[in-house]
C-alpha cells in the first residue's frame, strides 16, 4: 500500500468516526430526548422539562467532540498540533457544558420564582445575573484548562474593582436598584403603576438596567431602574387588583335629591352586576359631595376588577344614568351666569 493510499485510508477512518459521532448525537437528540420529552410531559414536575430542553442541540455537540478527538488520533499530526487540538476540544466541551448548565439554572430559578412564597416576581434580571455568573465561572475554567493561570486575573480584577465601579457607576446603580425593587416585592411584572413624574403603564419586565412599562395605547416606556427606585410610585394592583372608582355627577338645585340618589345607586348596582370589569355584589352609595356654583355635586363609588376596567364601567354608568335622569325629570345643569345691570 502506497503512502497516498495509506493517507486516504486514514483520512476516511477519521471522517467516518466524526460522521459516526455526529449521527450518534442526532440519534440521541431526535430519538432518545424526544421520547424522554414525551414522558416528561406526563409528569407533574416541571424540572425534567427544563433539563431536556437544555440538552437539545448541545448534546449533539458534546457527543461530536469525542468523535473529533478519536479521529485526530488516526491522523499523522505532530505532538504540538495534537496538544492544541486537545486544548480546543476541552475548551469547547467546557463551553457547551456551561451553556447547558446555564439553561438549567435559569430554568430552575424561573420555576422557583413562580412557586416561591410571596409571589417572587419572574423577570429577566434574575436570568441575566445567573447567565453572567455561570459564563464567568465557565470562562475561568476554560482559561485554566488552556494553561492560563486565573490567579493574576482575579488579583487584577480585585485591584481594578474600584476603577470599574466608578466607570460603571450608573450601570451598577441601575442593577442594584432593580434588585432592590424586586426584593421589596412591592412591584412585579403585570402590575399597573404610575410614577409621580407622570409615567404610567403595566410593568412588562425589569432587566439589569431598566424597567419597561406598557401603556394603555400599546406603547412602551423604558425607565432606568434607579429612577423607579427613587420615585414615588402608585401601584394600582396592590394590595389587590380591585380598586374603587369615584364618579361625580352634577344635578340642578331644583332636582329631587333623594330621587337622584336612588337613580344613581340603582344604575350603579346594575352596572356592577352586568358589565364586564365590575365587581358583582358591590353596593354603591351616593353622597352629596359639594354645593357648587351651577348645581349640587353627587359622588358615587364603584368597584372595578382592575385599573383598565374603569373606562368601560364609567362609560356604561354615565350612559345609563343619563337615560334614567331623563326619564325621572332630573336635570343636569349647564354652566350659567347671572348678569346684573345697574341703571344710573
Amino acid at each position: 500500500m502506497t503512502l497516498d493510499e495509506q493517507t486516504i485510508k486514514t483520512g476516511l477512518k477519521a471522517m467516518g468516526i466524526i460522521l459516526g459521532s455526529l449521527g450518534a448525537g442526532f440519534t440521541v437528540e431526535k430519538v432518545i430526548l424526544a421520547r424522554l420529552k414525551k414522558l416528561a410531559e406526563k409528569t407533574t414536575w416541571e424540572g425534567d422539562d427544563i433539563i431536556i430542553e437544555a440538552l437539545n442541540t448541545w448534546v449533539t455537540m458534546l457527543i461530536l467532540l469525542p468523535g473529533i478527538y478519536f479521529a485526530a488520533l488516526y491522523l499523522p499530526l505532530s505532538e504540538k498540533i495534537e496538544g492544541n487540538i486537545n486544548k480546543i476540544l476541552m475548551a469547547l466541551a467546557i463551553f457547551f457544558t456551561t451553556i447547558i448548565l446555564s439553561k438549567i439554572a435559569v430554568g430552575f430559578i424561573g420555576l422557583y420564582t413562580k412557586k416561591a412564597e410571596g409571589n417572587m416576581p419572574s423577570t429577566s434580571i434574575f436570568a441575566n445575573i445567573t447567565k453572567v455568573v455561570m459564563f464567568s465561572l465557565g470562562g475561568l475554567v476554560i482559561l485554566q484548562s488552556l494553561g492560563i493561570s486565573v490567579t493574576p486575573i482575579l488579583t487584577a480584577l480585585g485591584v481594578g474593582g474600584l476603577a470599574v465601579a466608578l466607570a460603571l457607576q450608573d450601570t451598577l446603580s441601575n442593577l442594584f436598584s432593580g434588585i432592590q425593587v424586586l426584593a421589596s416585592r412591592q412591584i412585579k411584572p403585570g402590575d399597573y403603576i404610575k410614577l409621580n413624574s407622570g409615567e404610567e403603564g403595566y410593568v412588562s419586565d425589569i432587566t439589569w438596567r431598566n424597567t419597561t412599562l406598557k401603556t394603555l395605547p400599546n406603547n412602551y416606556i423604558v425607565l432606568p431602574n434607579s429612577k423607579l427606585a427613587t420615585s414615588i410610585v402608585t401601584n394600582f394592583h396592590a394590595p389587590t387588583k380591585e380598586m374603587a372608582v369615584g364618579i361625580t355627577i352634577t344635578v340642578s338645585y331644583g332636582s329631587d335629591i333623594p330621587k337622584a340618589e336612588k337613580a344613581i345607586v340603582e344604575i350603579g348596582t346594575d352596572v356592577m352586576n352586568t358589565v364586564t370589569g365590575g365587581v358583582p355584589g358591590h353596593k354603591p352609595a351616593a353622597r352629596v359631595a359639594e354645593l357648587a356654583d351651577f348645581g349640587i355635586k353627587l359622588g358615587v363609588g364603584l368597584m372595578v376588577k382592575e385599573f383598565a376596567d374603569q373606562f368601560l364601567i364609567k362609560h356604561e354608568f354615565l350612559k345609563r344614568l343619563l337615560v334614567r335622569f331623563k326619564e325621572d325629570g332630573i336635570e343636569t345643569p349647564f354652566p350659567t351666569s347671572t348678569v346684573y345691570l345697574k341703571k344710573e
